[in-house]
């Protein structure tokens, strides 16, 4: 039998709650230890039970999940499971320490059991509108950067960490360590029959994780996959391959 994670689920919403608990529940290597309604009774459950993951809202009554997320980080990794799309919000909370981000209606109950083994094992999860959010920041940066190196006669030499970089190391760290494999065989120009070869999967497992790459990474083909990937701009690009 495979370890057991324990898992605490926090939200407001007791629907919401019992739904993703019953999501949890019903695998044989996930058991949710205890469910709290706000981030008080979040914190004080993580102290009791010791979990391995936990699932938390954004928005709830007298502690909100933000502000229990740094006490919340110190004790298991952290995700956040919310309706909250907002990308000042995103920011917010992995910068105090959420493990991943994941939006209602952006995840199956497939993706988040994944998403759980992964933050216990100490992989980012992040669903569209956070992995864009992210994203769109490091674009914003890379033509801010673009803009002042065009305004000025210094060169590259001046930029001691280019945007481009800023933007690969993201990209990295938004997939899963499946994904990370795929997507540097996909760079380096294999086919789907190659990577399925390579990877001893389906051509459907690959163009499934093709897929989610593609969806994280805001990409509409493999050439901006792949610029993305080493830090080009996201306008570069070839025809779609799924």
């Amino acid at each position: 039998m495979p370890e057991q994670l324990r898992v605490i689920v926090a939200d407001d919403n007791p629907v919401v709650r019992a739904g993703l608990a019953a999501l949890l529940s019903g695998r044989g290597d996930i058991e949710v230890a205890a469910q709290a309604a706000d981030g008080r009774e979040a914190y004080e459950a993580a102290v009791r039970h010791r979990p391995d993951v936990i699932l938390l809202d954004v928005r709830m009554p007298n502690v909100d999940g933000l502000a229990a997320l740094p006490h919340l980080a110190g004790l298991a990794p952290v995700l956040m499971t919310t309706y909250s799309r907002e990308s000042a919000i995103v920011h917010e909370a992995l910068a105090l320490g959420a493990r991943g981000y994941l939006v209602h209606g952006e995840f199956t109950a497939d993706q988040l059991v994944d998403a759980v083994r992964d933050a216990h094992l100490g992989r980012p999860h992040f669903t569209y509108t956070a992995s864009n959010a992210l994203l769109a920041t490091v674009r914003a940066q890379y033509a801010s950067a673009m803009s002042a190196r065009s305004a000025t006669s210094f060169g590259m030499r001046d930029f001691p960490q280019t945007p481009s970089q800023q933007q690969a190391s993201v990209a990295h760290s938004l997939l899963s360590q499946r994904e990370v494999e795929v997507m540097d065989l996909i760079a380096s120009g294999m086919t789907n029959q190659q990577i399925a070869a390579t990877c001893f999967i389906s051509q459907k497992t690959v163009k499934n994780h093709i897929n989610r790459i593609f969806t994280k990474l805001n990409a509409e083909s493999r050439g901006q996959a792949i610029a993305i990937w080493h830090g080009l701009s996201h306008s570069q690009g070839g025809p779609t391959h799924g």
